[in-house]
């Protein structure tokens, strides 16, 4: 996906095209597609506009305005308990229909109130805790574990990895299209070589069955299958953790191999979790945030640090300052230094 700028620039100059989709979901989806949104986006703007004329009886949002808005977003609150980013979320989806989709940029969307998002501070595991989780998930479930905690990538990031960005000779590994369509360079953990290397030859075997069974190849971005039609089917392009089965492309209709399911790492962590018997939320993503807080607490700059995470703002990195804050070294509770002083009378 664009960065946000890119895609302000080619809103503002690119003519609007016309649609060939004549009910308002496909029309949606051109529009998003047209500006460069991910599909992961795609997929969320769809539902809540979906959830949006199924809220207000089937109606088409032309016949709509500000009172239903506002009415929707209200049941999301008060009645579903949603979050302030899905509450935002949401919102961000109805503004984009109204004023990519259905040209009506109208006095009322700007008047529409969006909540403030909150800081939340991450749940963070100890290097020891990583240890006994990263202990109870092994083959391709913990290698991907393993790299993302090594490298702090986010789950997408991992699962998306081509053979062609793992840089072997200089122990680097190119994120590609990360968040905001960035690209970075993250530090290939020695001690992953061996076990990626192996994991290729796992994918070069599916690449080969799929090219023996003359199969499509794996989807590439942007118009690049336009520009060089056979690149989905080198091996540069092939996934780094391919899905062990093939389904069909929810964009082109194409059935192709796709990269493993997000839901597989999600579950294989889980049971660790529960079998190391840590008390705490751990998803796929508290292991990028193990990642930051480490490197901070060995002493990484942090404008090092929020590169290798692909931050756009340091402020946003700075939140796991707040994590080490409350543990650093000397940091004494005045509870403990009243029981120490009551202990030497």
């Amino acid at each position: 996906m664009y960065s946000h700028a890119v895609t302000a620039t080619i809103r503002q100059f690119a003519p609007r095209p016309a649609f060939h989709a004549t009910r308002i979901l496909g029309q949606l989806r051109e529009r998003l597609r047209y500006l460069h949104y991910s599909q992961r986006t795609e997929e969320s703007y769809t539902y809540w506009v979906r959830f949006f004329i199924r809220f207000h009886g089937l109606r088409h949002p032309r016949e709509m305005g500000k009172p239903e808005v506002e009415a929707f977003l209200t049941m999301l609150s008060n009645e579903r308990h949603v979050s302030v980013s899905t509450h935002r979320q949401a919102l961000s989806a109805l503004l984009f229909l109204y004023k990519e989709v259905l040209d009506e940029d109208l006095p009322w969307l700007a008047e529409i109130g969006r909540p403030a998002p909150k800081k939340r501070i991450p749940s963070v595991l100890s290097a020891l805790e990583v240890e006994r989780i990263l202990c109870f998930i092994d083959g391709e479930s913990g290698l991907l574990a393993r790299l993302l905690y090594g490298t702090g990538m986010r789950l997408t990031e991992g699962l998306r990895l081509r053979v062609k960005d793992v840089d072997f000779a200089r122990r680097v590994i190119v994120v590609r299209e990360g968040k905001g369509g960035k690209d970075r360079v993250v530090m290939l953990p020695r001690s992953l070589e061996a076990p990626l290397r192996e994991q290729l030859k796992h994918a070069r075997s599916c690449w080969e069955a799929d090219r023996a069974a003359q199969r499509a190849g794996v989807t590439v971005p942007f118009a690049l299958d336009a520009k060089y039609p056979r690149a989905g089917e080198t091996w540069a392009w092939f996934w780094v953790f391919p899905s062990a089965t093939h389904s069909t492309d929810s964009r082109t209709g194409i059935e192709r191999r796709h990269h493993a399911f997000e839901d597989r790492l999600a579950r294989a962590l889980r049971k660790a979790v529960a079998l190391s018997g840590i008390e705490k939320p751990v998803s796929p993503h508290t292991l990028r945030h193990s990642f930051a807080t480490h490197l901070l607490q060995a002493g990484t700059d942090i404008r090092t640090v929020q590169e290798l995470l692909g931050h756009s703002d340091v402020s946003t990195t700075m939140i796991y300052t707040h994590v080490l804050r409350a543990a650093a070294p000397g940091l004494v509770s005045p509870l403990d230094q009243l029981n120490a002083a009551a202990a030497t009378r």
